[in-house]
């Protein structure tokens, strides 16, 4: 077992704001539509343009921007005000830039794994071009100036998604959250704060950025994320020789149920998916973790509509998520 059976990805994200813009921008439509051509020009102008998509929300269904939150290249946040928000998205390199949420710019990049430097590059290259052309709100004693006071500074927000089936199970995770606080970081759910840790699934993250450097900050998150991985993989081990048949039964069982179910709501399908990626995980299962990783996004409810091109609701949806399950676990 590796690092990667329990870190799914790695996400870094800036915040910079335009020091002569108000920080409303969200809510006062003509430095919403400045904020926006002036990023999208200065990006053309310093020639880091290429692959992005520049896509409004204004200009999306309500399912086709619910699409977009469920593979994390937009916040929930951005969702409020579709009028005047918009990202921009190179899919190739999973990088975009949210426009107009409660800072002027969120640059973020998500990579595979636990690898929040090649993320950090990523940022840095969009942040570079952009700082060639423009000038973003800073301070020299405070930093990057932000409309959240625990992001001033740095400006860089650094997460892991992380699977922690039996630190879950065997009710751990309090002491985990001591674990990362003593540290300044914080864990949530699968979405981030508010949300909670469907499948087992929990992002840690600094929470704050002021007087720690970039590098400071994404050592602190590497460490904590190494650090739990060495948690789950020992209870893991140990319930191996323990309680080997009790684990081999739970996963079996997923196994079965998602593998014949012919109705799933989504809330099941992440119970269940835990559960048989604990087993592919730990070589239990003959499936990859990325077979059921791409699952995380393809499962849930925007993503199964747009595949339908129909609105499904109810049934009609935990049907189709049922078959879309098997019909990946059949292909393996």
């Amino acid at each position: 077992m590796s690092d990667n059976s329990i870190v799914i990805s790695s996400r870094v994200r800036l915040a910079r704001n335009y020091d002569d813009l108000p920080f409303d921008v969200a809510q006062r439509p003509e430095y919403a539509a400045m904020c926006i051509a002036r990023t999208t020009n200065a990006l053309n102008i310093a020639g880091a343009g290429d692959g992005f998509n520049l896509i409004r929300l204004r200009d999306l269904t309500d399912n086709e921007r619910r699409s977009l939150e469920e593979s994390r290249l937009v916040s929930h946040d951005l969702l409020g005000t579709p009028d005047t928000a918009a990202v921009m998205v190179r899919e190739n390199e999973a990088v975009s830039l949210m426009m107009n949420e409660d800072d002027h710019l969120r640059i973020q990049a998500v990579r595979p794994g636990l690898d929040l430097l090649s993320a950090a590059a990523a940022c840095f290259r969009v942040d570079d071009a952009l700082s060639r052309q423009v000038v973003f709100a800073f301070d020299e004693q405070l930093g990057y100036l932000t409309a959240c006071p625990t992001n001033t500074g740095t400006g860089m927000r650094a997460s892991l998604l992380m699977h922690l089936p039996m630190l879950t199970l065997l009710k751990q995770m309090g002491n985990v959250g001591q674990i990362v606080a003593k540290v300044g970081l914080t864990i949530r759910g699968v979405y981030g704060e508010g949300s909670e840790a469907l499948g087992n699934i929990y992002q840690v993250s600094n929470q704050v950025t002021l007087g720690r450097t970039e590098q400071e900050i994404i050592s602190t998150v590497s460490a904590v994320g190494h650090q739990l991985t060495d948690m789950e993989l020992s209870l893991r081990e140990k319930s191996l020789h323990s309680t080997r048949a009790q684990l081999e039964d739970s996963v079996f069982r997923a196994w079965g149920i998602l593998k014949h179910a012919r109705l799933l709501s989504l809330n099941e399908f992440f119970k269940h998916w835990s559960g048989i990626r604990l087993g592919a995980a730990m070589g239990l299962l003959s499936v990859s973790t990325d077979t059921l990783d791409a699952m995380l996004d393809q499962m849930q409810d925007a993503h199964l509509r747009a595949y339908a091109e129909k609105p499904l609701e109810g049934t009609a949806l935990d049907e189709l998520r049922a078959a879309r399950v098997r019909r990946m676990l059949s292909r393996r």
